[in-house]
């Protein structure tokens, strides 16, 4: 199912038949959230690719008015849905959480026409019940980044302020906890010690690109947060602006430093970690179109920006206009 309707650039429709295409920033996207059509956006390492039955797969570089993105996107379809693929630090993993351009990301992702973003993410754990290997459909996010004028698509001339109380999709969250608990169970059935999906938890957003100290875990474990990484909130406030569904799959790797029982994360310890898993996050993805009936289309993730732009529409330079176009196009001409 196609949600992607037409793109287009001036007087010119493109239909997307090369295999290498380039988006301006000026056209018009024709889409309605209410049609409860899904186009998924996937953010995270690579590997995904050979997890079968995707086809159609097509390179795209795009322009935005926030620089480049981490790399080039690659589209396609998996079981008959349109899906986009990122690789958040870019092919060959070149790029610094603190580095990446969260907004060109995600404006991107609204480019393309994507509705639902999953996050594959590594993070660490902050509680015992979480064992590496382990997988959390966070719900909650807590920022310790310095990074919040670099989280918004607004100022410069126009003023907004979302709602982030919810900042998961609640239709997603179900829809992507699901597909986890049953790849999880096709993979390795009943076995004793196999991976655990657990449904919500607190994401704590830490700068990086150093791990925490002892201390810091210590007390992000007393503050009650669950689990720790360096780079989805960004991703999450920008998609609530850019009206995207948006969920996190934290797929646990280490126990930080905290755990007297184990050793302190490293990234040896995180990849390995990464590699075992590498199974059930391809399962996972293909399991998506399968369940996407689960989304009824009664979330308010579409219609986040329909109270938050308090600028009076008649100053906002209309270079701004045109440059938020995707993000703001519905409510200010």
């Amino acid at each position: 199912m196609s949600c992607l309707k037409n793109i287009h650039l001036g007087d010119r429709i493109i239909k997307g038949t090369s295999n290498n295409w380039r988006f301006s920033a000026n056209y018009n996207l024709s889409f309605n959230p209410k049609d409860n059509c899904m186009k998924l956006g996937i953010i995270g390492g690579s590997g995904v690719y050979d997890a079968g039955n995707i086809g159609n797969l097509k390179e795209i570089s795009v322009e935005t008015p926030f620089g480049a993105p981490s790399d080039k996107f690659t589209t396609g379809t998996i079981s008959g849905l349109d899906f986009v693929f990122l690789p958040r630090h870019g092919k060959g993993h070149r790029i610094l959480p603190g580095e990446l351009n969260h907004r060109a990301n995600i404006f991107a992702m609204k480019k393309l026409g994507v509705t639902h973003i999953i996050s594959i993410s590594a993070v660490g754990s902050l509680q015992a019940k979480y064992r590496p290997r382990d997988i959390v459909v966070v719900d909650q996010y807590f920022d310790r980044t310095k990074k919040g004028l670099e989280h918004t698509f607004f100022g410069n001339g126009i003023a907004a302020h979302i709602s982030m109380a919810h900042p998961v999709c609640p239709e997603l969250k179900e829809l992507a906890f699901k597909a986890a608990s049953v790849s999880v169970k096709e993979i390795h059935g009943s076995k004793k010690n196999a991976p655990e999906v657990h449904k919500g938890g607190t994401y704590l957003n830490m700068e990086g690109p150093a791990f925490s100290t002892k201390a810091e875990s210590e007390v992000y474990r007393s503050w009650g947060m669950d689990v720790i990484g360096m780079t989805n909130l960004g991703e999450a406030k920008l998609s609530r602006e850019a009206e995207i569904c948006y969920c996190t799959l934290a797929m646990v790797t280490d126990y930080d430093c905290w755990h007297p029982d184990h050793d302190h994360v490293t990234v040896d310890m995180i990849i390995q970690n990464l590699i075992a898993n590498s199974s059930i996050a391809k399962m996972i993805i293909l399991k998506i179109p399968t369940l996407r009936n689960m989304l009824k289309g009664k979330c308010a993730c579409g219609s986040a920006l329909s109270m938050a732009i308090i600028t009076n529409k008649d100053t906002i330079p209309e270079k701004l206009k045109r440059d938020l176009k995707p993000i703001i196009g519905k409510y200010i001409k």
